[in-house]
């Protein structure tokens, strides 16, 4: 059986640090981000909830954080896709938008 290797399609902030990341096989996962950053490191940049939310992307097909607003792939804090892939699957948020 042929695996398929997950790449995400969009990502959108919710709250309290959560990304909702829609997968290429159809399903939306729930990336909680508030035990990374409080982990620290790398991930204390994005302790700024507006910073957290206004430089979310997609950037090599995962989850990622554009550090200078330049969509410069060196320059992002990204997670694995498969990490991502991983997570809870969840309802699309974006269904309950009126």
């Amino acid at each position: 059986m042929e695996q398929i290797f997950p790449k995400v399609l969009q990502a959108v902030a919710g709250d309290n640090y959560t990304v909702y990341a829609y997968l290429n096989d159809g399903t939306v996962r729930c990336v909680d981000m508030k035990p990374m950053i409080a982990q620290g490191g790398v991930f204390e940049q994005l302790r700024d909830e507006a910073f957290f939310a206004t430089r979310l992307t997609v950037l090599n097909d995962t989850v990622a954080w554009d550090l200078t607003g330049e969509h410069d792939p060196a320059q992002c804090i990204d997670i694995d896709p498969f990490t991502v892939a991983d997570m809870p699957v969840t309802a699309d948020p974006l269904e309950t938008v009126v």
